[in-house]
């Protein structure tokens, strides 16, 4: 990802319950809305036995506006209901970045 340093990423780690009906759906919905929102840069996600799902974010006032938006504030308590044993929420700077790929 190449963008203006300094940045911020949204580190959001969670283990799910073993009701999950649905939870993709919103998942893929999340994604897309956070892509039209002012501020946004990227996602990258994994799940195995803990989901890991980084977004990054120009700014923190972005990530408020977010962490705000009626949509997503709709989808969070679905996941407190419903898809979520846990989940921690970590919000980074990101000052530095480097990458390595082959050719």
């Amino acid at each position: 990802m190449k963008t203006k340093l300094p940045y911020y990423a949204v580190i959001f780690t969670s283990t799910q319950t073993e009701n999950i009906e649905g939870y993709s759906e919103m998942a893929e919905k999340m994604e897309n809305l956070a892509k039209e929102q002012k501020g946004y840069i990227g996602i990258e996600s994994a799940r195995n036995t803990v989901g890991i799902t980084v977004s990054y974010w120009k700014s923190l006032e972005a990530i408020k506006a977010w962490k705000a938006n009626t949509e997503h504030l709709f989808a969070q308590q679905k996941g407190r209901e419903q898809w979520y044993n846990s989940y921690n929420v970590r919000i980074c700077k990101v000052e530095r970045e480097y990458e390595f790929e082959t050719d």
